[in-house]
C-alpha cells in the first residue's frame, strides 16, 4: 500500500511536467467563425459537468474545460472501445513506473488520435472538435487511473 501511494505521488507530481495545456493535432486551427458553439465543461476531482451533451451531426463544437479540482485531468472524446484501450494503457504505463500514463502528454497519441486536452489544477483547455454523422456511442472521459472509474465521463447525445 505504501509503495502504491509513493508511486502515485510521485506520478502526480511529475505529471504536471508534461501538461501542455491542449494537445491532439489540427483541432487549434479552427478561426472563430467556423465554430457553431461553445460549451464550458467543469471538470473537478472525479466528475464532469455536464454529464450529457447534446451535439447535432456536423456541428462543430469549442470546448472550453476548466479544472477546478486539485488533480491533473484530461478531456478525451471517443467511442467506448477507444476510451477503454486508452484507459488499459494508461494503467500499464503507470504500473510501470511511469507517472503520466507513459505517453508524451503533448502529442495528442490518445488511442487511434482521439481528440483531447490535458488541463492541471486551476488551468483552461480548449477543444475544438466537429462531431461525426452518428454521435451515438461517444463519450467523453478522464483516463487516468481512477478517474473514469470514479465517474469521469460523460455521454453525447445526437441532438440533430
Amino acid at each position: 500500500m505504501r509503495k502504491a501511494l509513493l508511486a502515485l505521488a510521485i506520478g502526480l507530481a511529475t505529471s504536471s511536467a508534461f501538461a501542455a495545456g491542449e494537445h491532439g493535432g489540427s483541432h487549434s486551427s479552427m478561426n472563430d467563425a467556423e465554430i457553431d458553439r461553445t460549451i464550458r465543461v467543469e471538470a473537478g476531482d472525479m466528475w464532469f459537468d455536464a454529464e450529457r451533451l447534446d451535439i447535432a451531426p456536423g456541428e462543430t463544437v469549442k470546448f472550453e474545460v476548466t479544472n477546478t479540482g486539485n488533480l491533473e485531468h484530461e478531456f478525451v472524446i471517443g467511442n467506448t472501445k477507444a476510451q477503454e484501450e486508452h484507459r488499459e494503457m494508461m494503467q500499464a504505463m503507470m504500473g510501470s513506473g511511469h507517472g503520466n500514463g507513459g505517453h508524451d502528454m503533448a502529442d495528442g497519441e490518445h488511442g487511434g488520435g482521439m481528440p483531447s486536452v490535458t488541463i492541471a489544477p486551476g488551468d483552461t483547455a480548449e477543444l475544438v472538435w466537429t462531431a461525426p454523422a452518428n454521435v451515438d456511442g461517444l463519450e467523453y472521459a478522464c483516463n487516468i487511473p481512477g478517474h473514469y472509474e470514479a465517474g469521469m465521463y460523460g455521454n453525447f447525445d445526437n441532438k440533430g
